[in-house]
C-alpha cells in the first residue's frame, strides 16, 4: 500500500486528492497537513511513501518546506504540485531534491502515475517536460534568467518576493543575515535588476506570481 501525506493550504484540494485516491487500490492517504510546520511534523513521526507537496502555500512556500525534508534522517519522495507551469518551477524542483513536479491542472491519471512512479523510486516528469529539463540540467538550452539561480538563491528570491526583511529570511533558513545578503546581491545581478521593486516586477512579468 502506497502512503501518501498530501500538503497543501487549500482544504477543497486536499479533499479532491482524497476522493482521486479512494478508487485506487494499492494507494491511500496517510495523513494531510496544511502548513510546512504541520509537513515536517507528520514526516518526523509518521512513515510515507510519496509527499505532495504545494509549492505555493501561505508561511513558507514548498521549496523551503522541501529543502528542510531532505535535512531529515528520513525524507520520502516528493512530487511537487504547483499551479504554475513545469517550465517555471519544475527545473529547481528536482534541483531541490524531489522526485518529480506536476502542474495541478493536469488529468488525475497522471497524478496517480506519477505517484505510483515515485513511490518505486523512479522520477516523474510529464513527457513534454522530461527532455527540456535534462537538456537543462546539462546546460544546453537558453533559460530565462531565474531558471540559473541556485536553489538557495531561488528560495531568497520568492521570500523576498513575498515582503520578507533579510533578517526574517536569515531566522527562517537559520543563516547568517551577511549569508543572506549576499545570496540576495547575487540573484539580483544574475536578473540584472538592483532592487526589490524591479525582482517583483520581473517575477510578476515572468509568471513566477499571481
Amino acid at each position: 500500500m502506497i502512503r501518501v501525506l498530501v500538503v497543501d493550504d487549500h482544504t477543497i484540494f486536499r479533499s479532491g486528492v482524497g476522493r482521486l485516491l479512494q478508487d485506487e487500490p494499492d494507494m491511500r492517504i496517510a495523513a494531510e497537513a496544511q502548513n510546512g510546520a504541520e509537513a515536517l511534523e507528520q514526516v518526523r513521526g509518521h512513515a510515507f511513501d510519496v509527499v505532495l507537496l504545494d509549492i505555493n502555500m501561505e508561511g513558507r512556500s514548498g521549496l523551503e518546506v522541501l529543502a528542510s525534508m531532505r535535512a531529515l534522517a528520513r525524507c520520502p519522495p516528493v512530487l511537487v504540485l504547483s499551479m504554475y507551469p513545469e517550465e517555471q518551477y519544475a527545473l529547481v524542483a528536482v534541483q531541490a531534491g524531489a522526485s518529480g513536479y506536476l502542474a495541478k491542472d493536469s488529468e488525475p491519471a497522471e497524478l496517480v502515475r506519477a505517484i505510483r512512479t515515485i513511490a518505486g523510486g523512479g522520477q516523474y516528469l510529464s513527457a513534454r517536460m522530461s527532455g527540456r529539463v535534462q537538456d537543462q540540467l546539462r546546460g544546453l538550452d537558453d533559460r530565462p534568467p531565474h531558471q540559473r539561480l541556485s536553489v538557495r538563491e531561488h528560495q531568497i528570491m520568492l521570500m523576498t518576493i513575498r515582503g520578507m526583511s533579510v533578517t526574517d529570511i536569515a531566522e527562517e533558513m537559520m543563516i547568517s543575515v551577511k549569508t543572506v545578503s549576499t545570496h540576495r546581491a547575487n540573484l539580483l545581478a544574475k536578473l540584472g535588476l538592483g532592487s526589490t521593486a524591479e525582482l517583483v516586477l520581473y517575477a510578476v512579468r515572468q509568471g513566477l506570481v499571481h
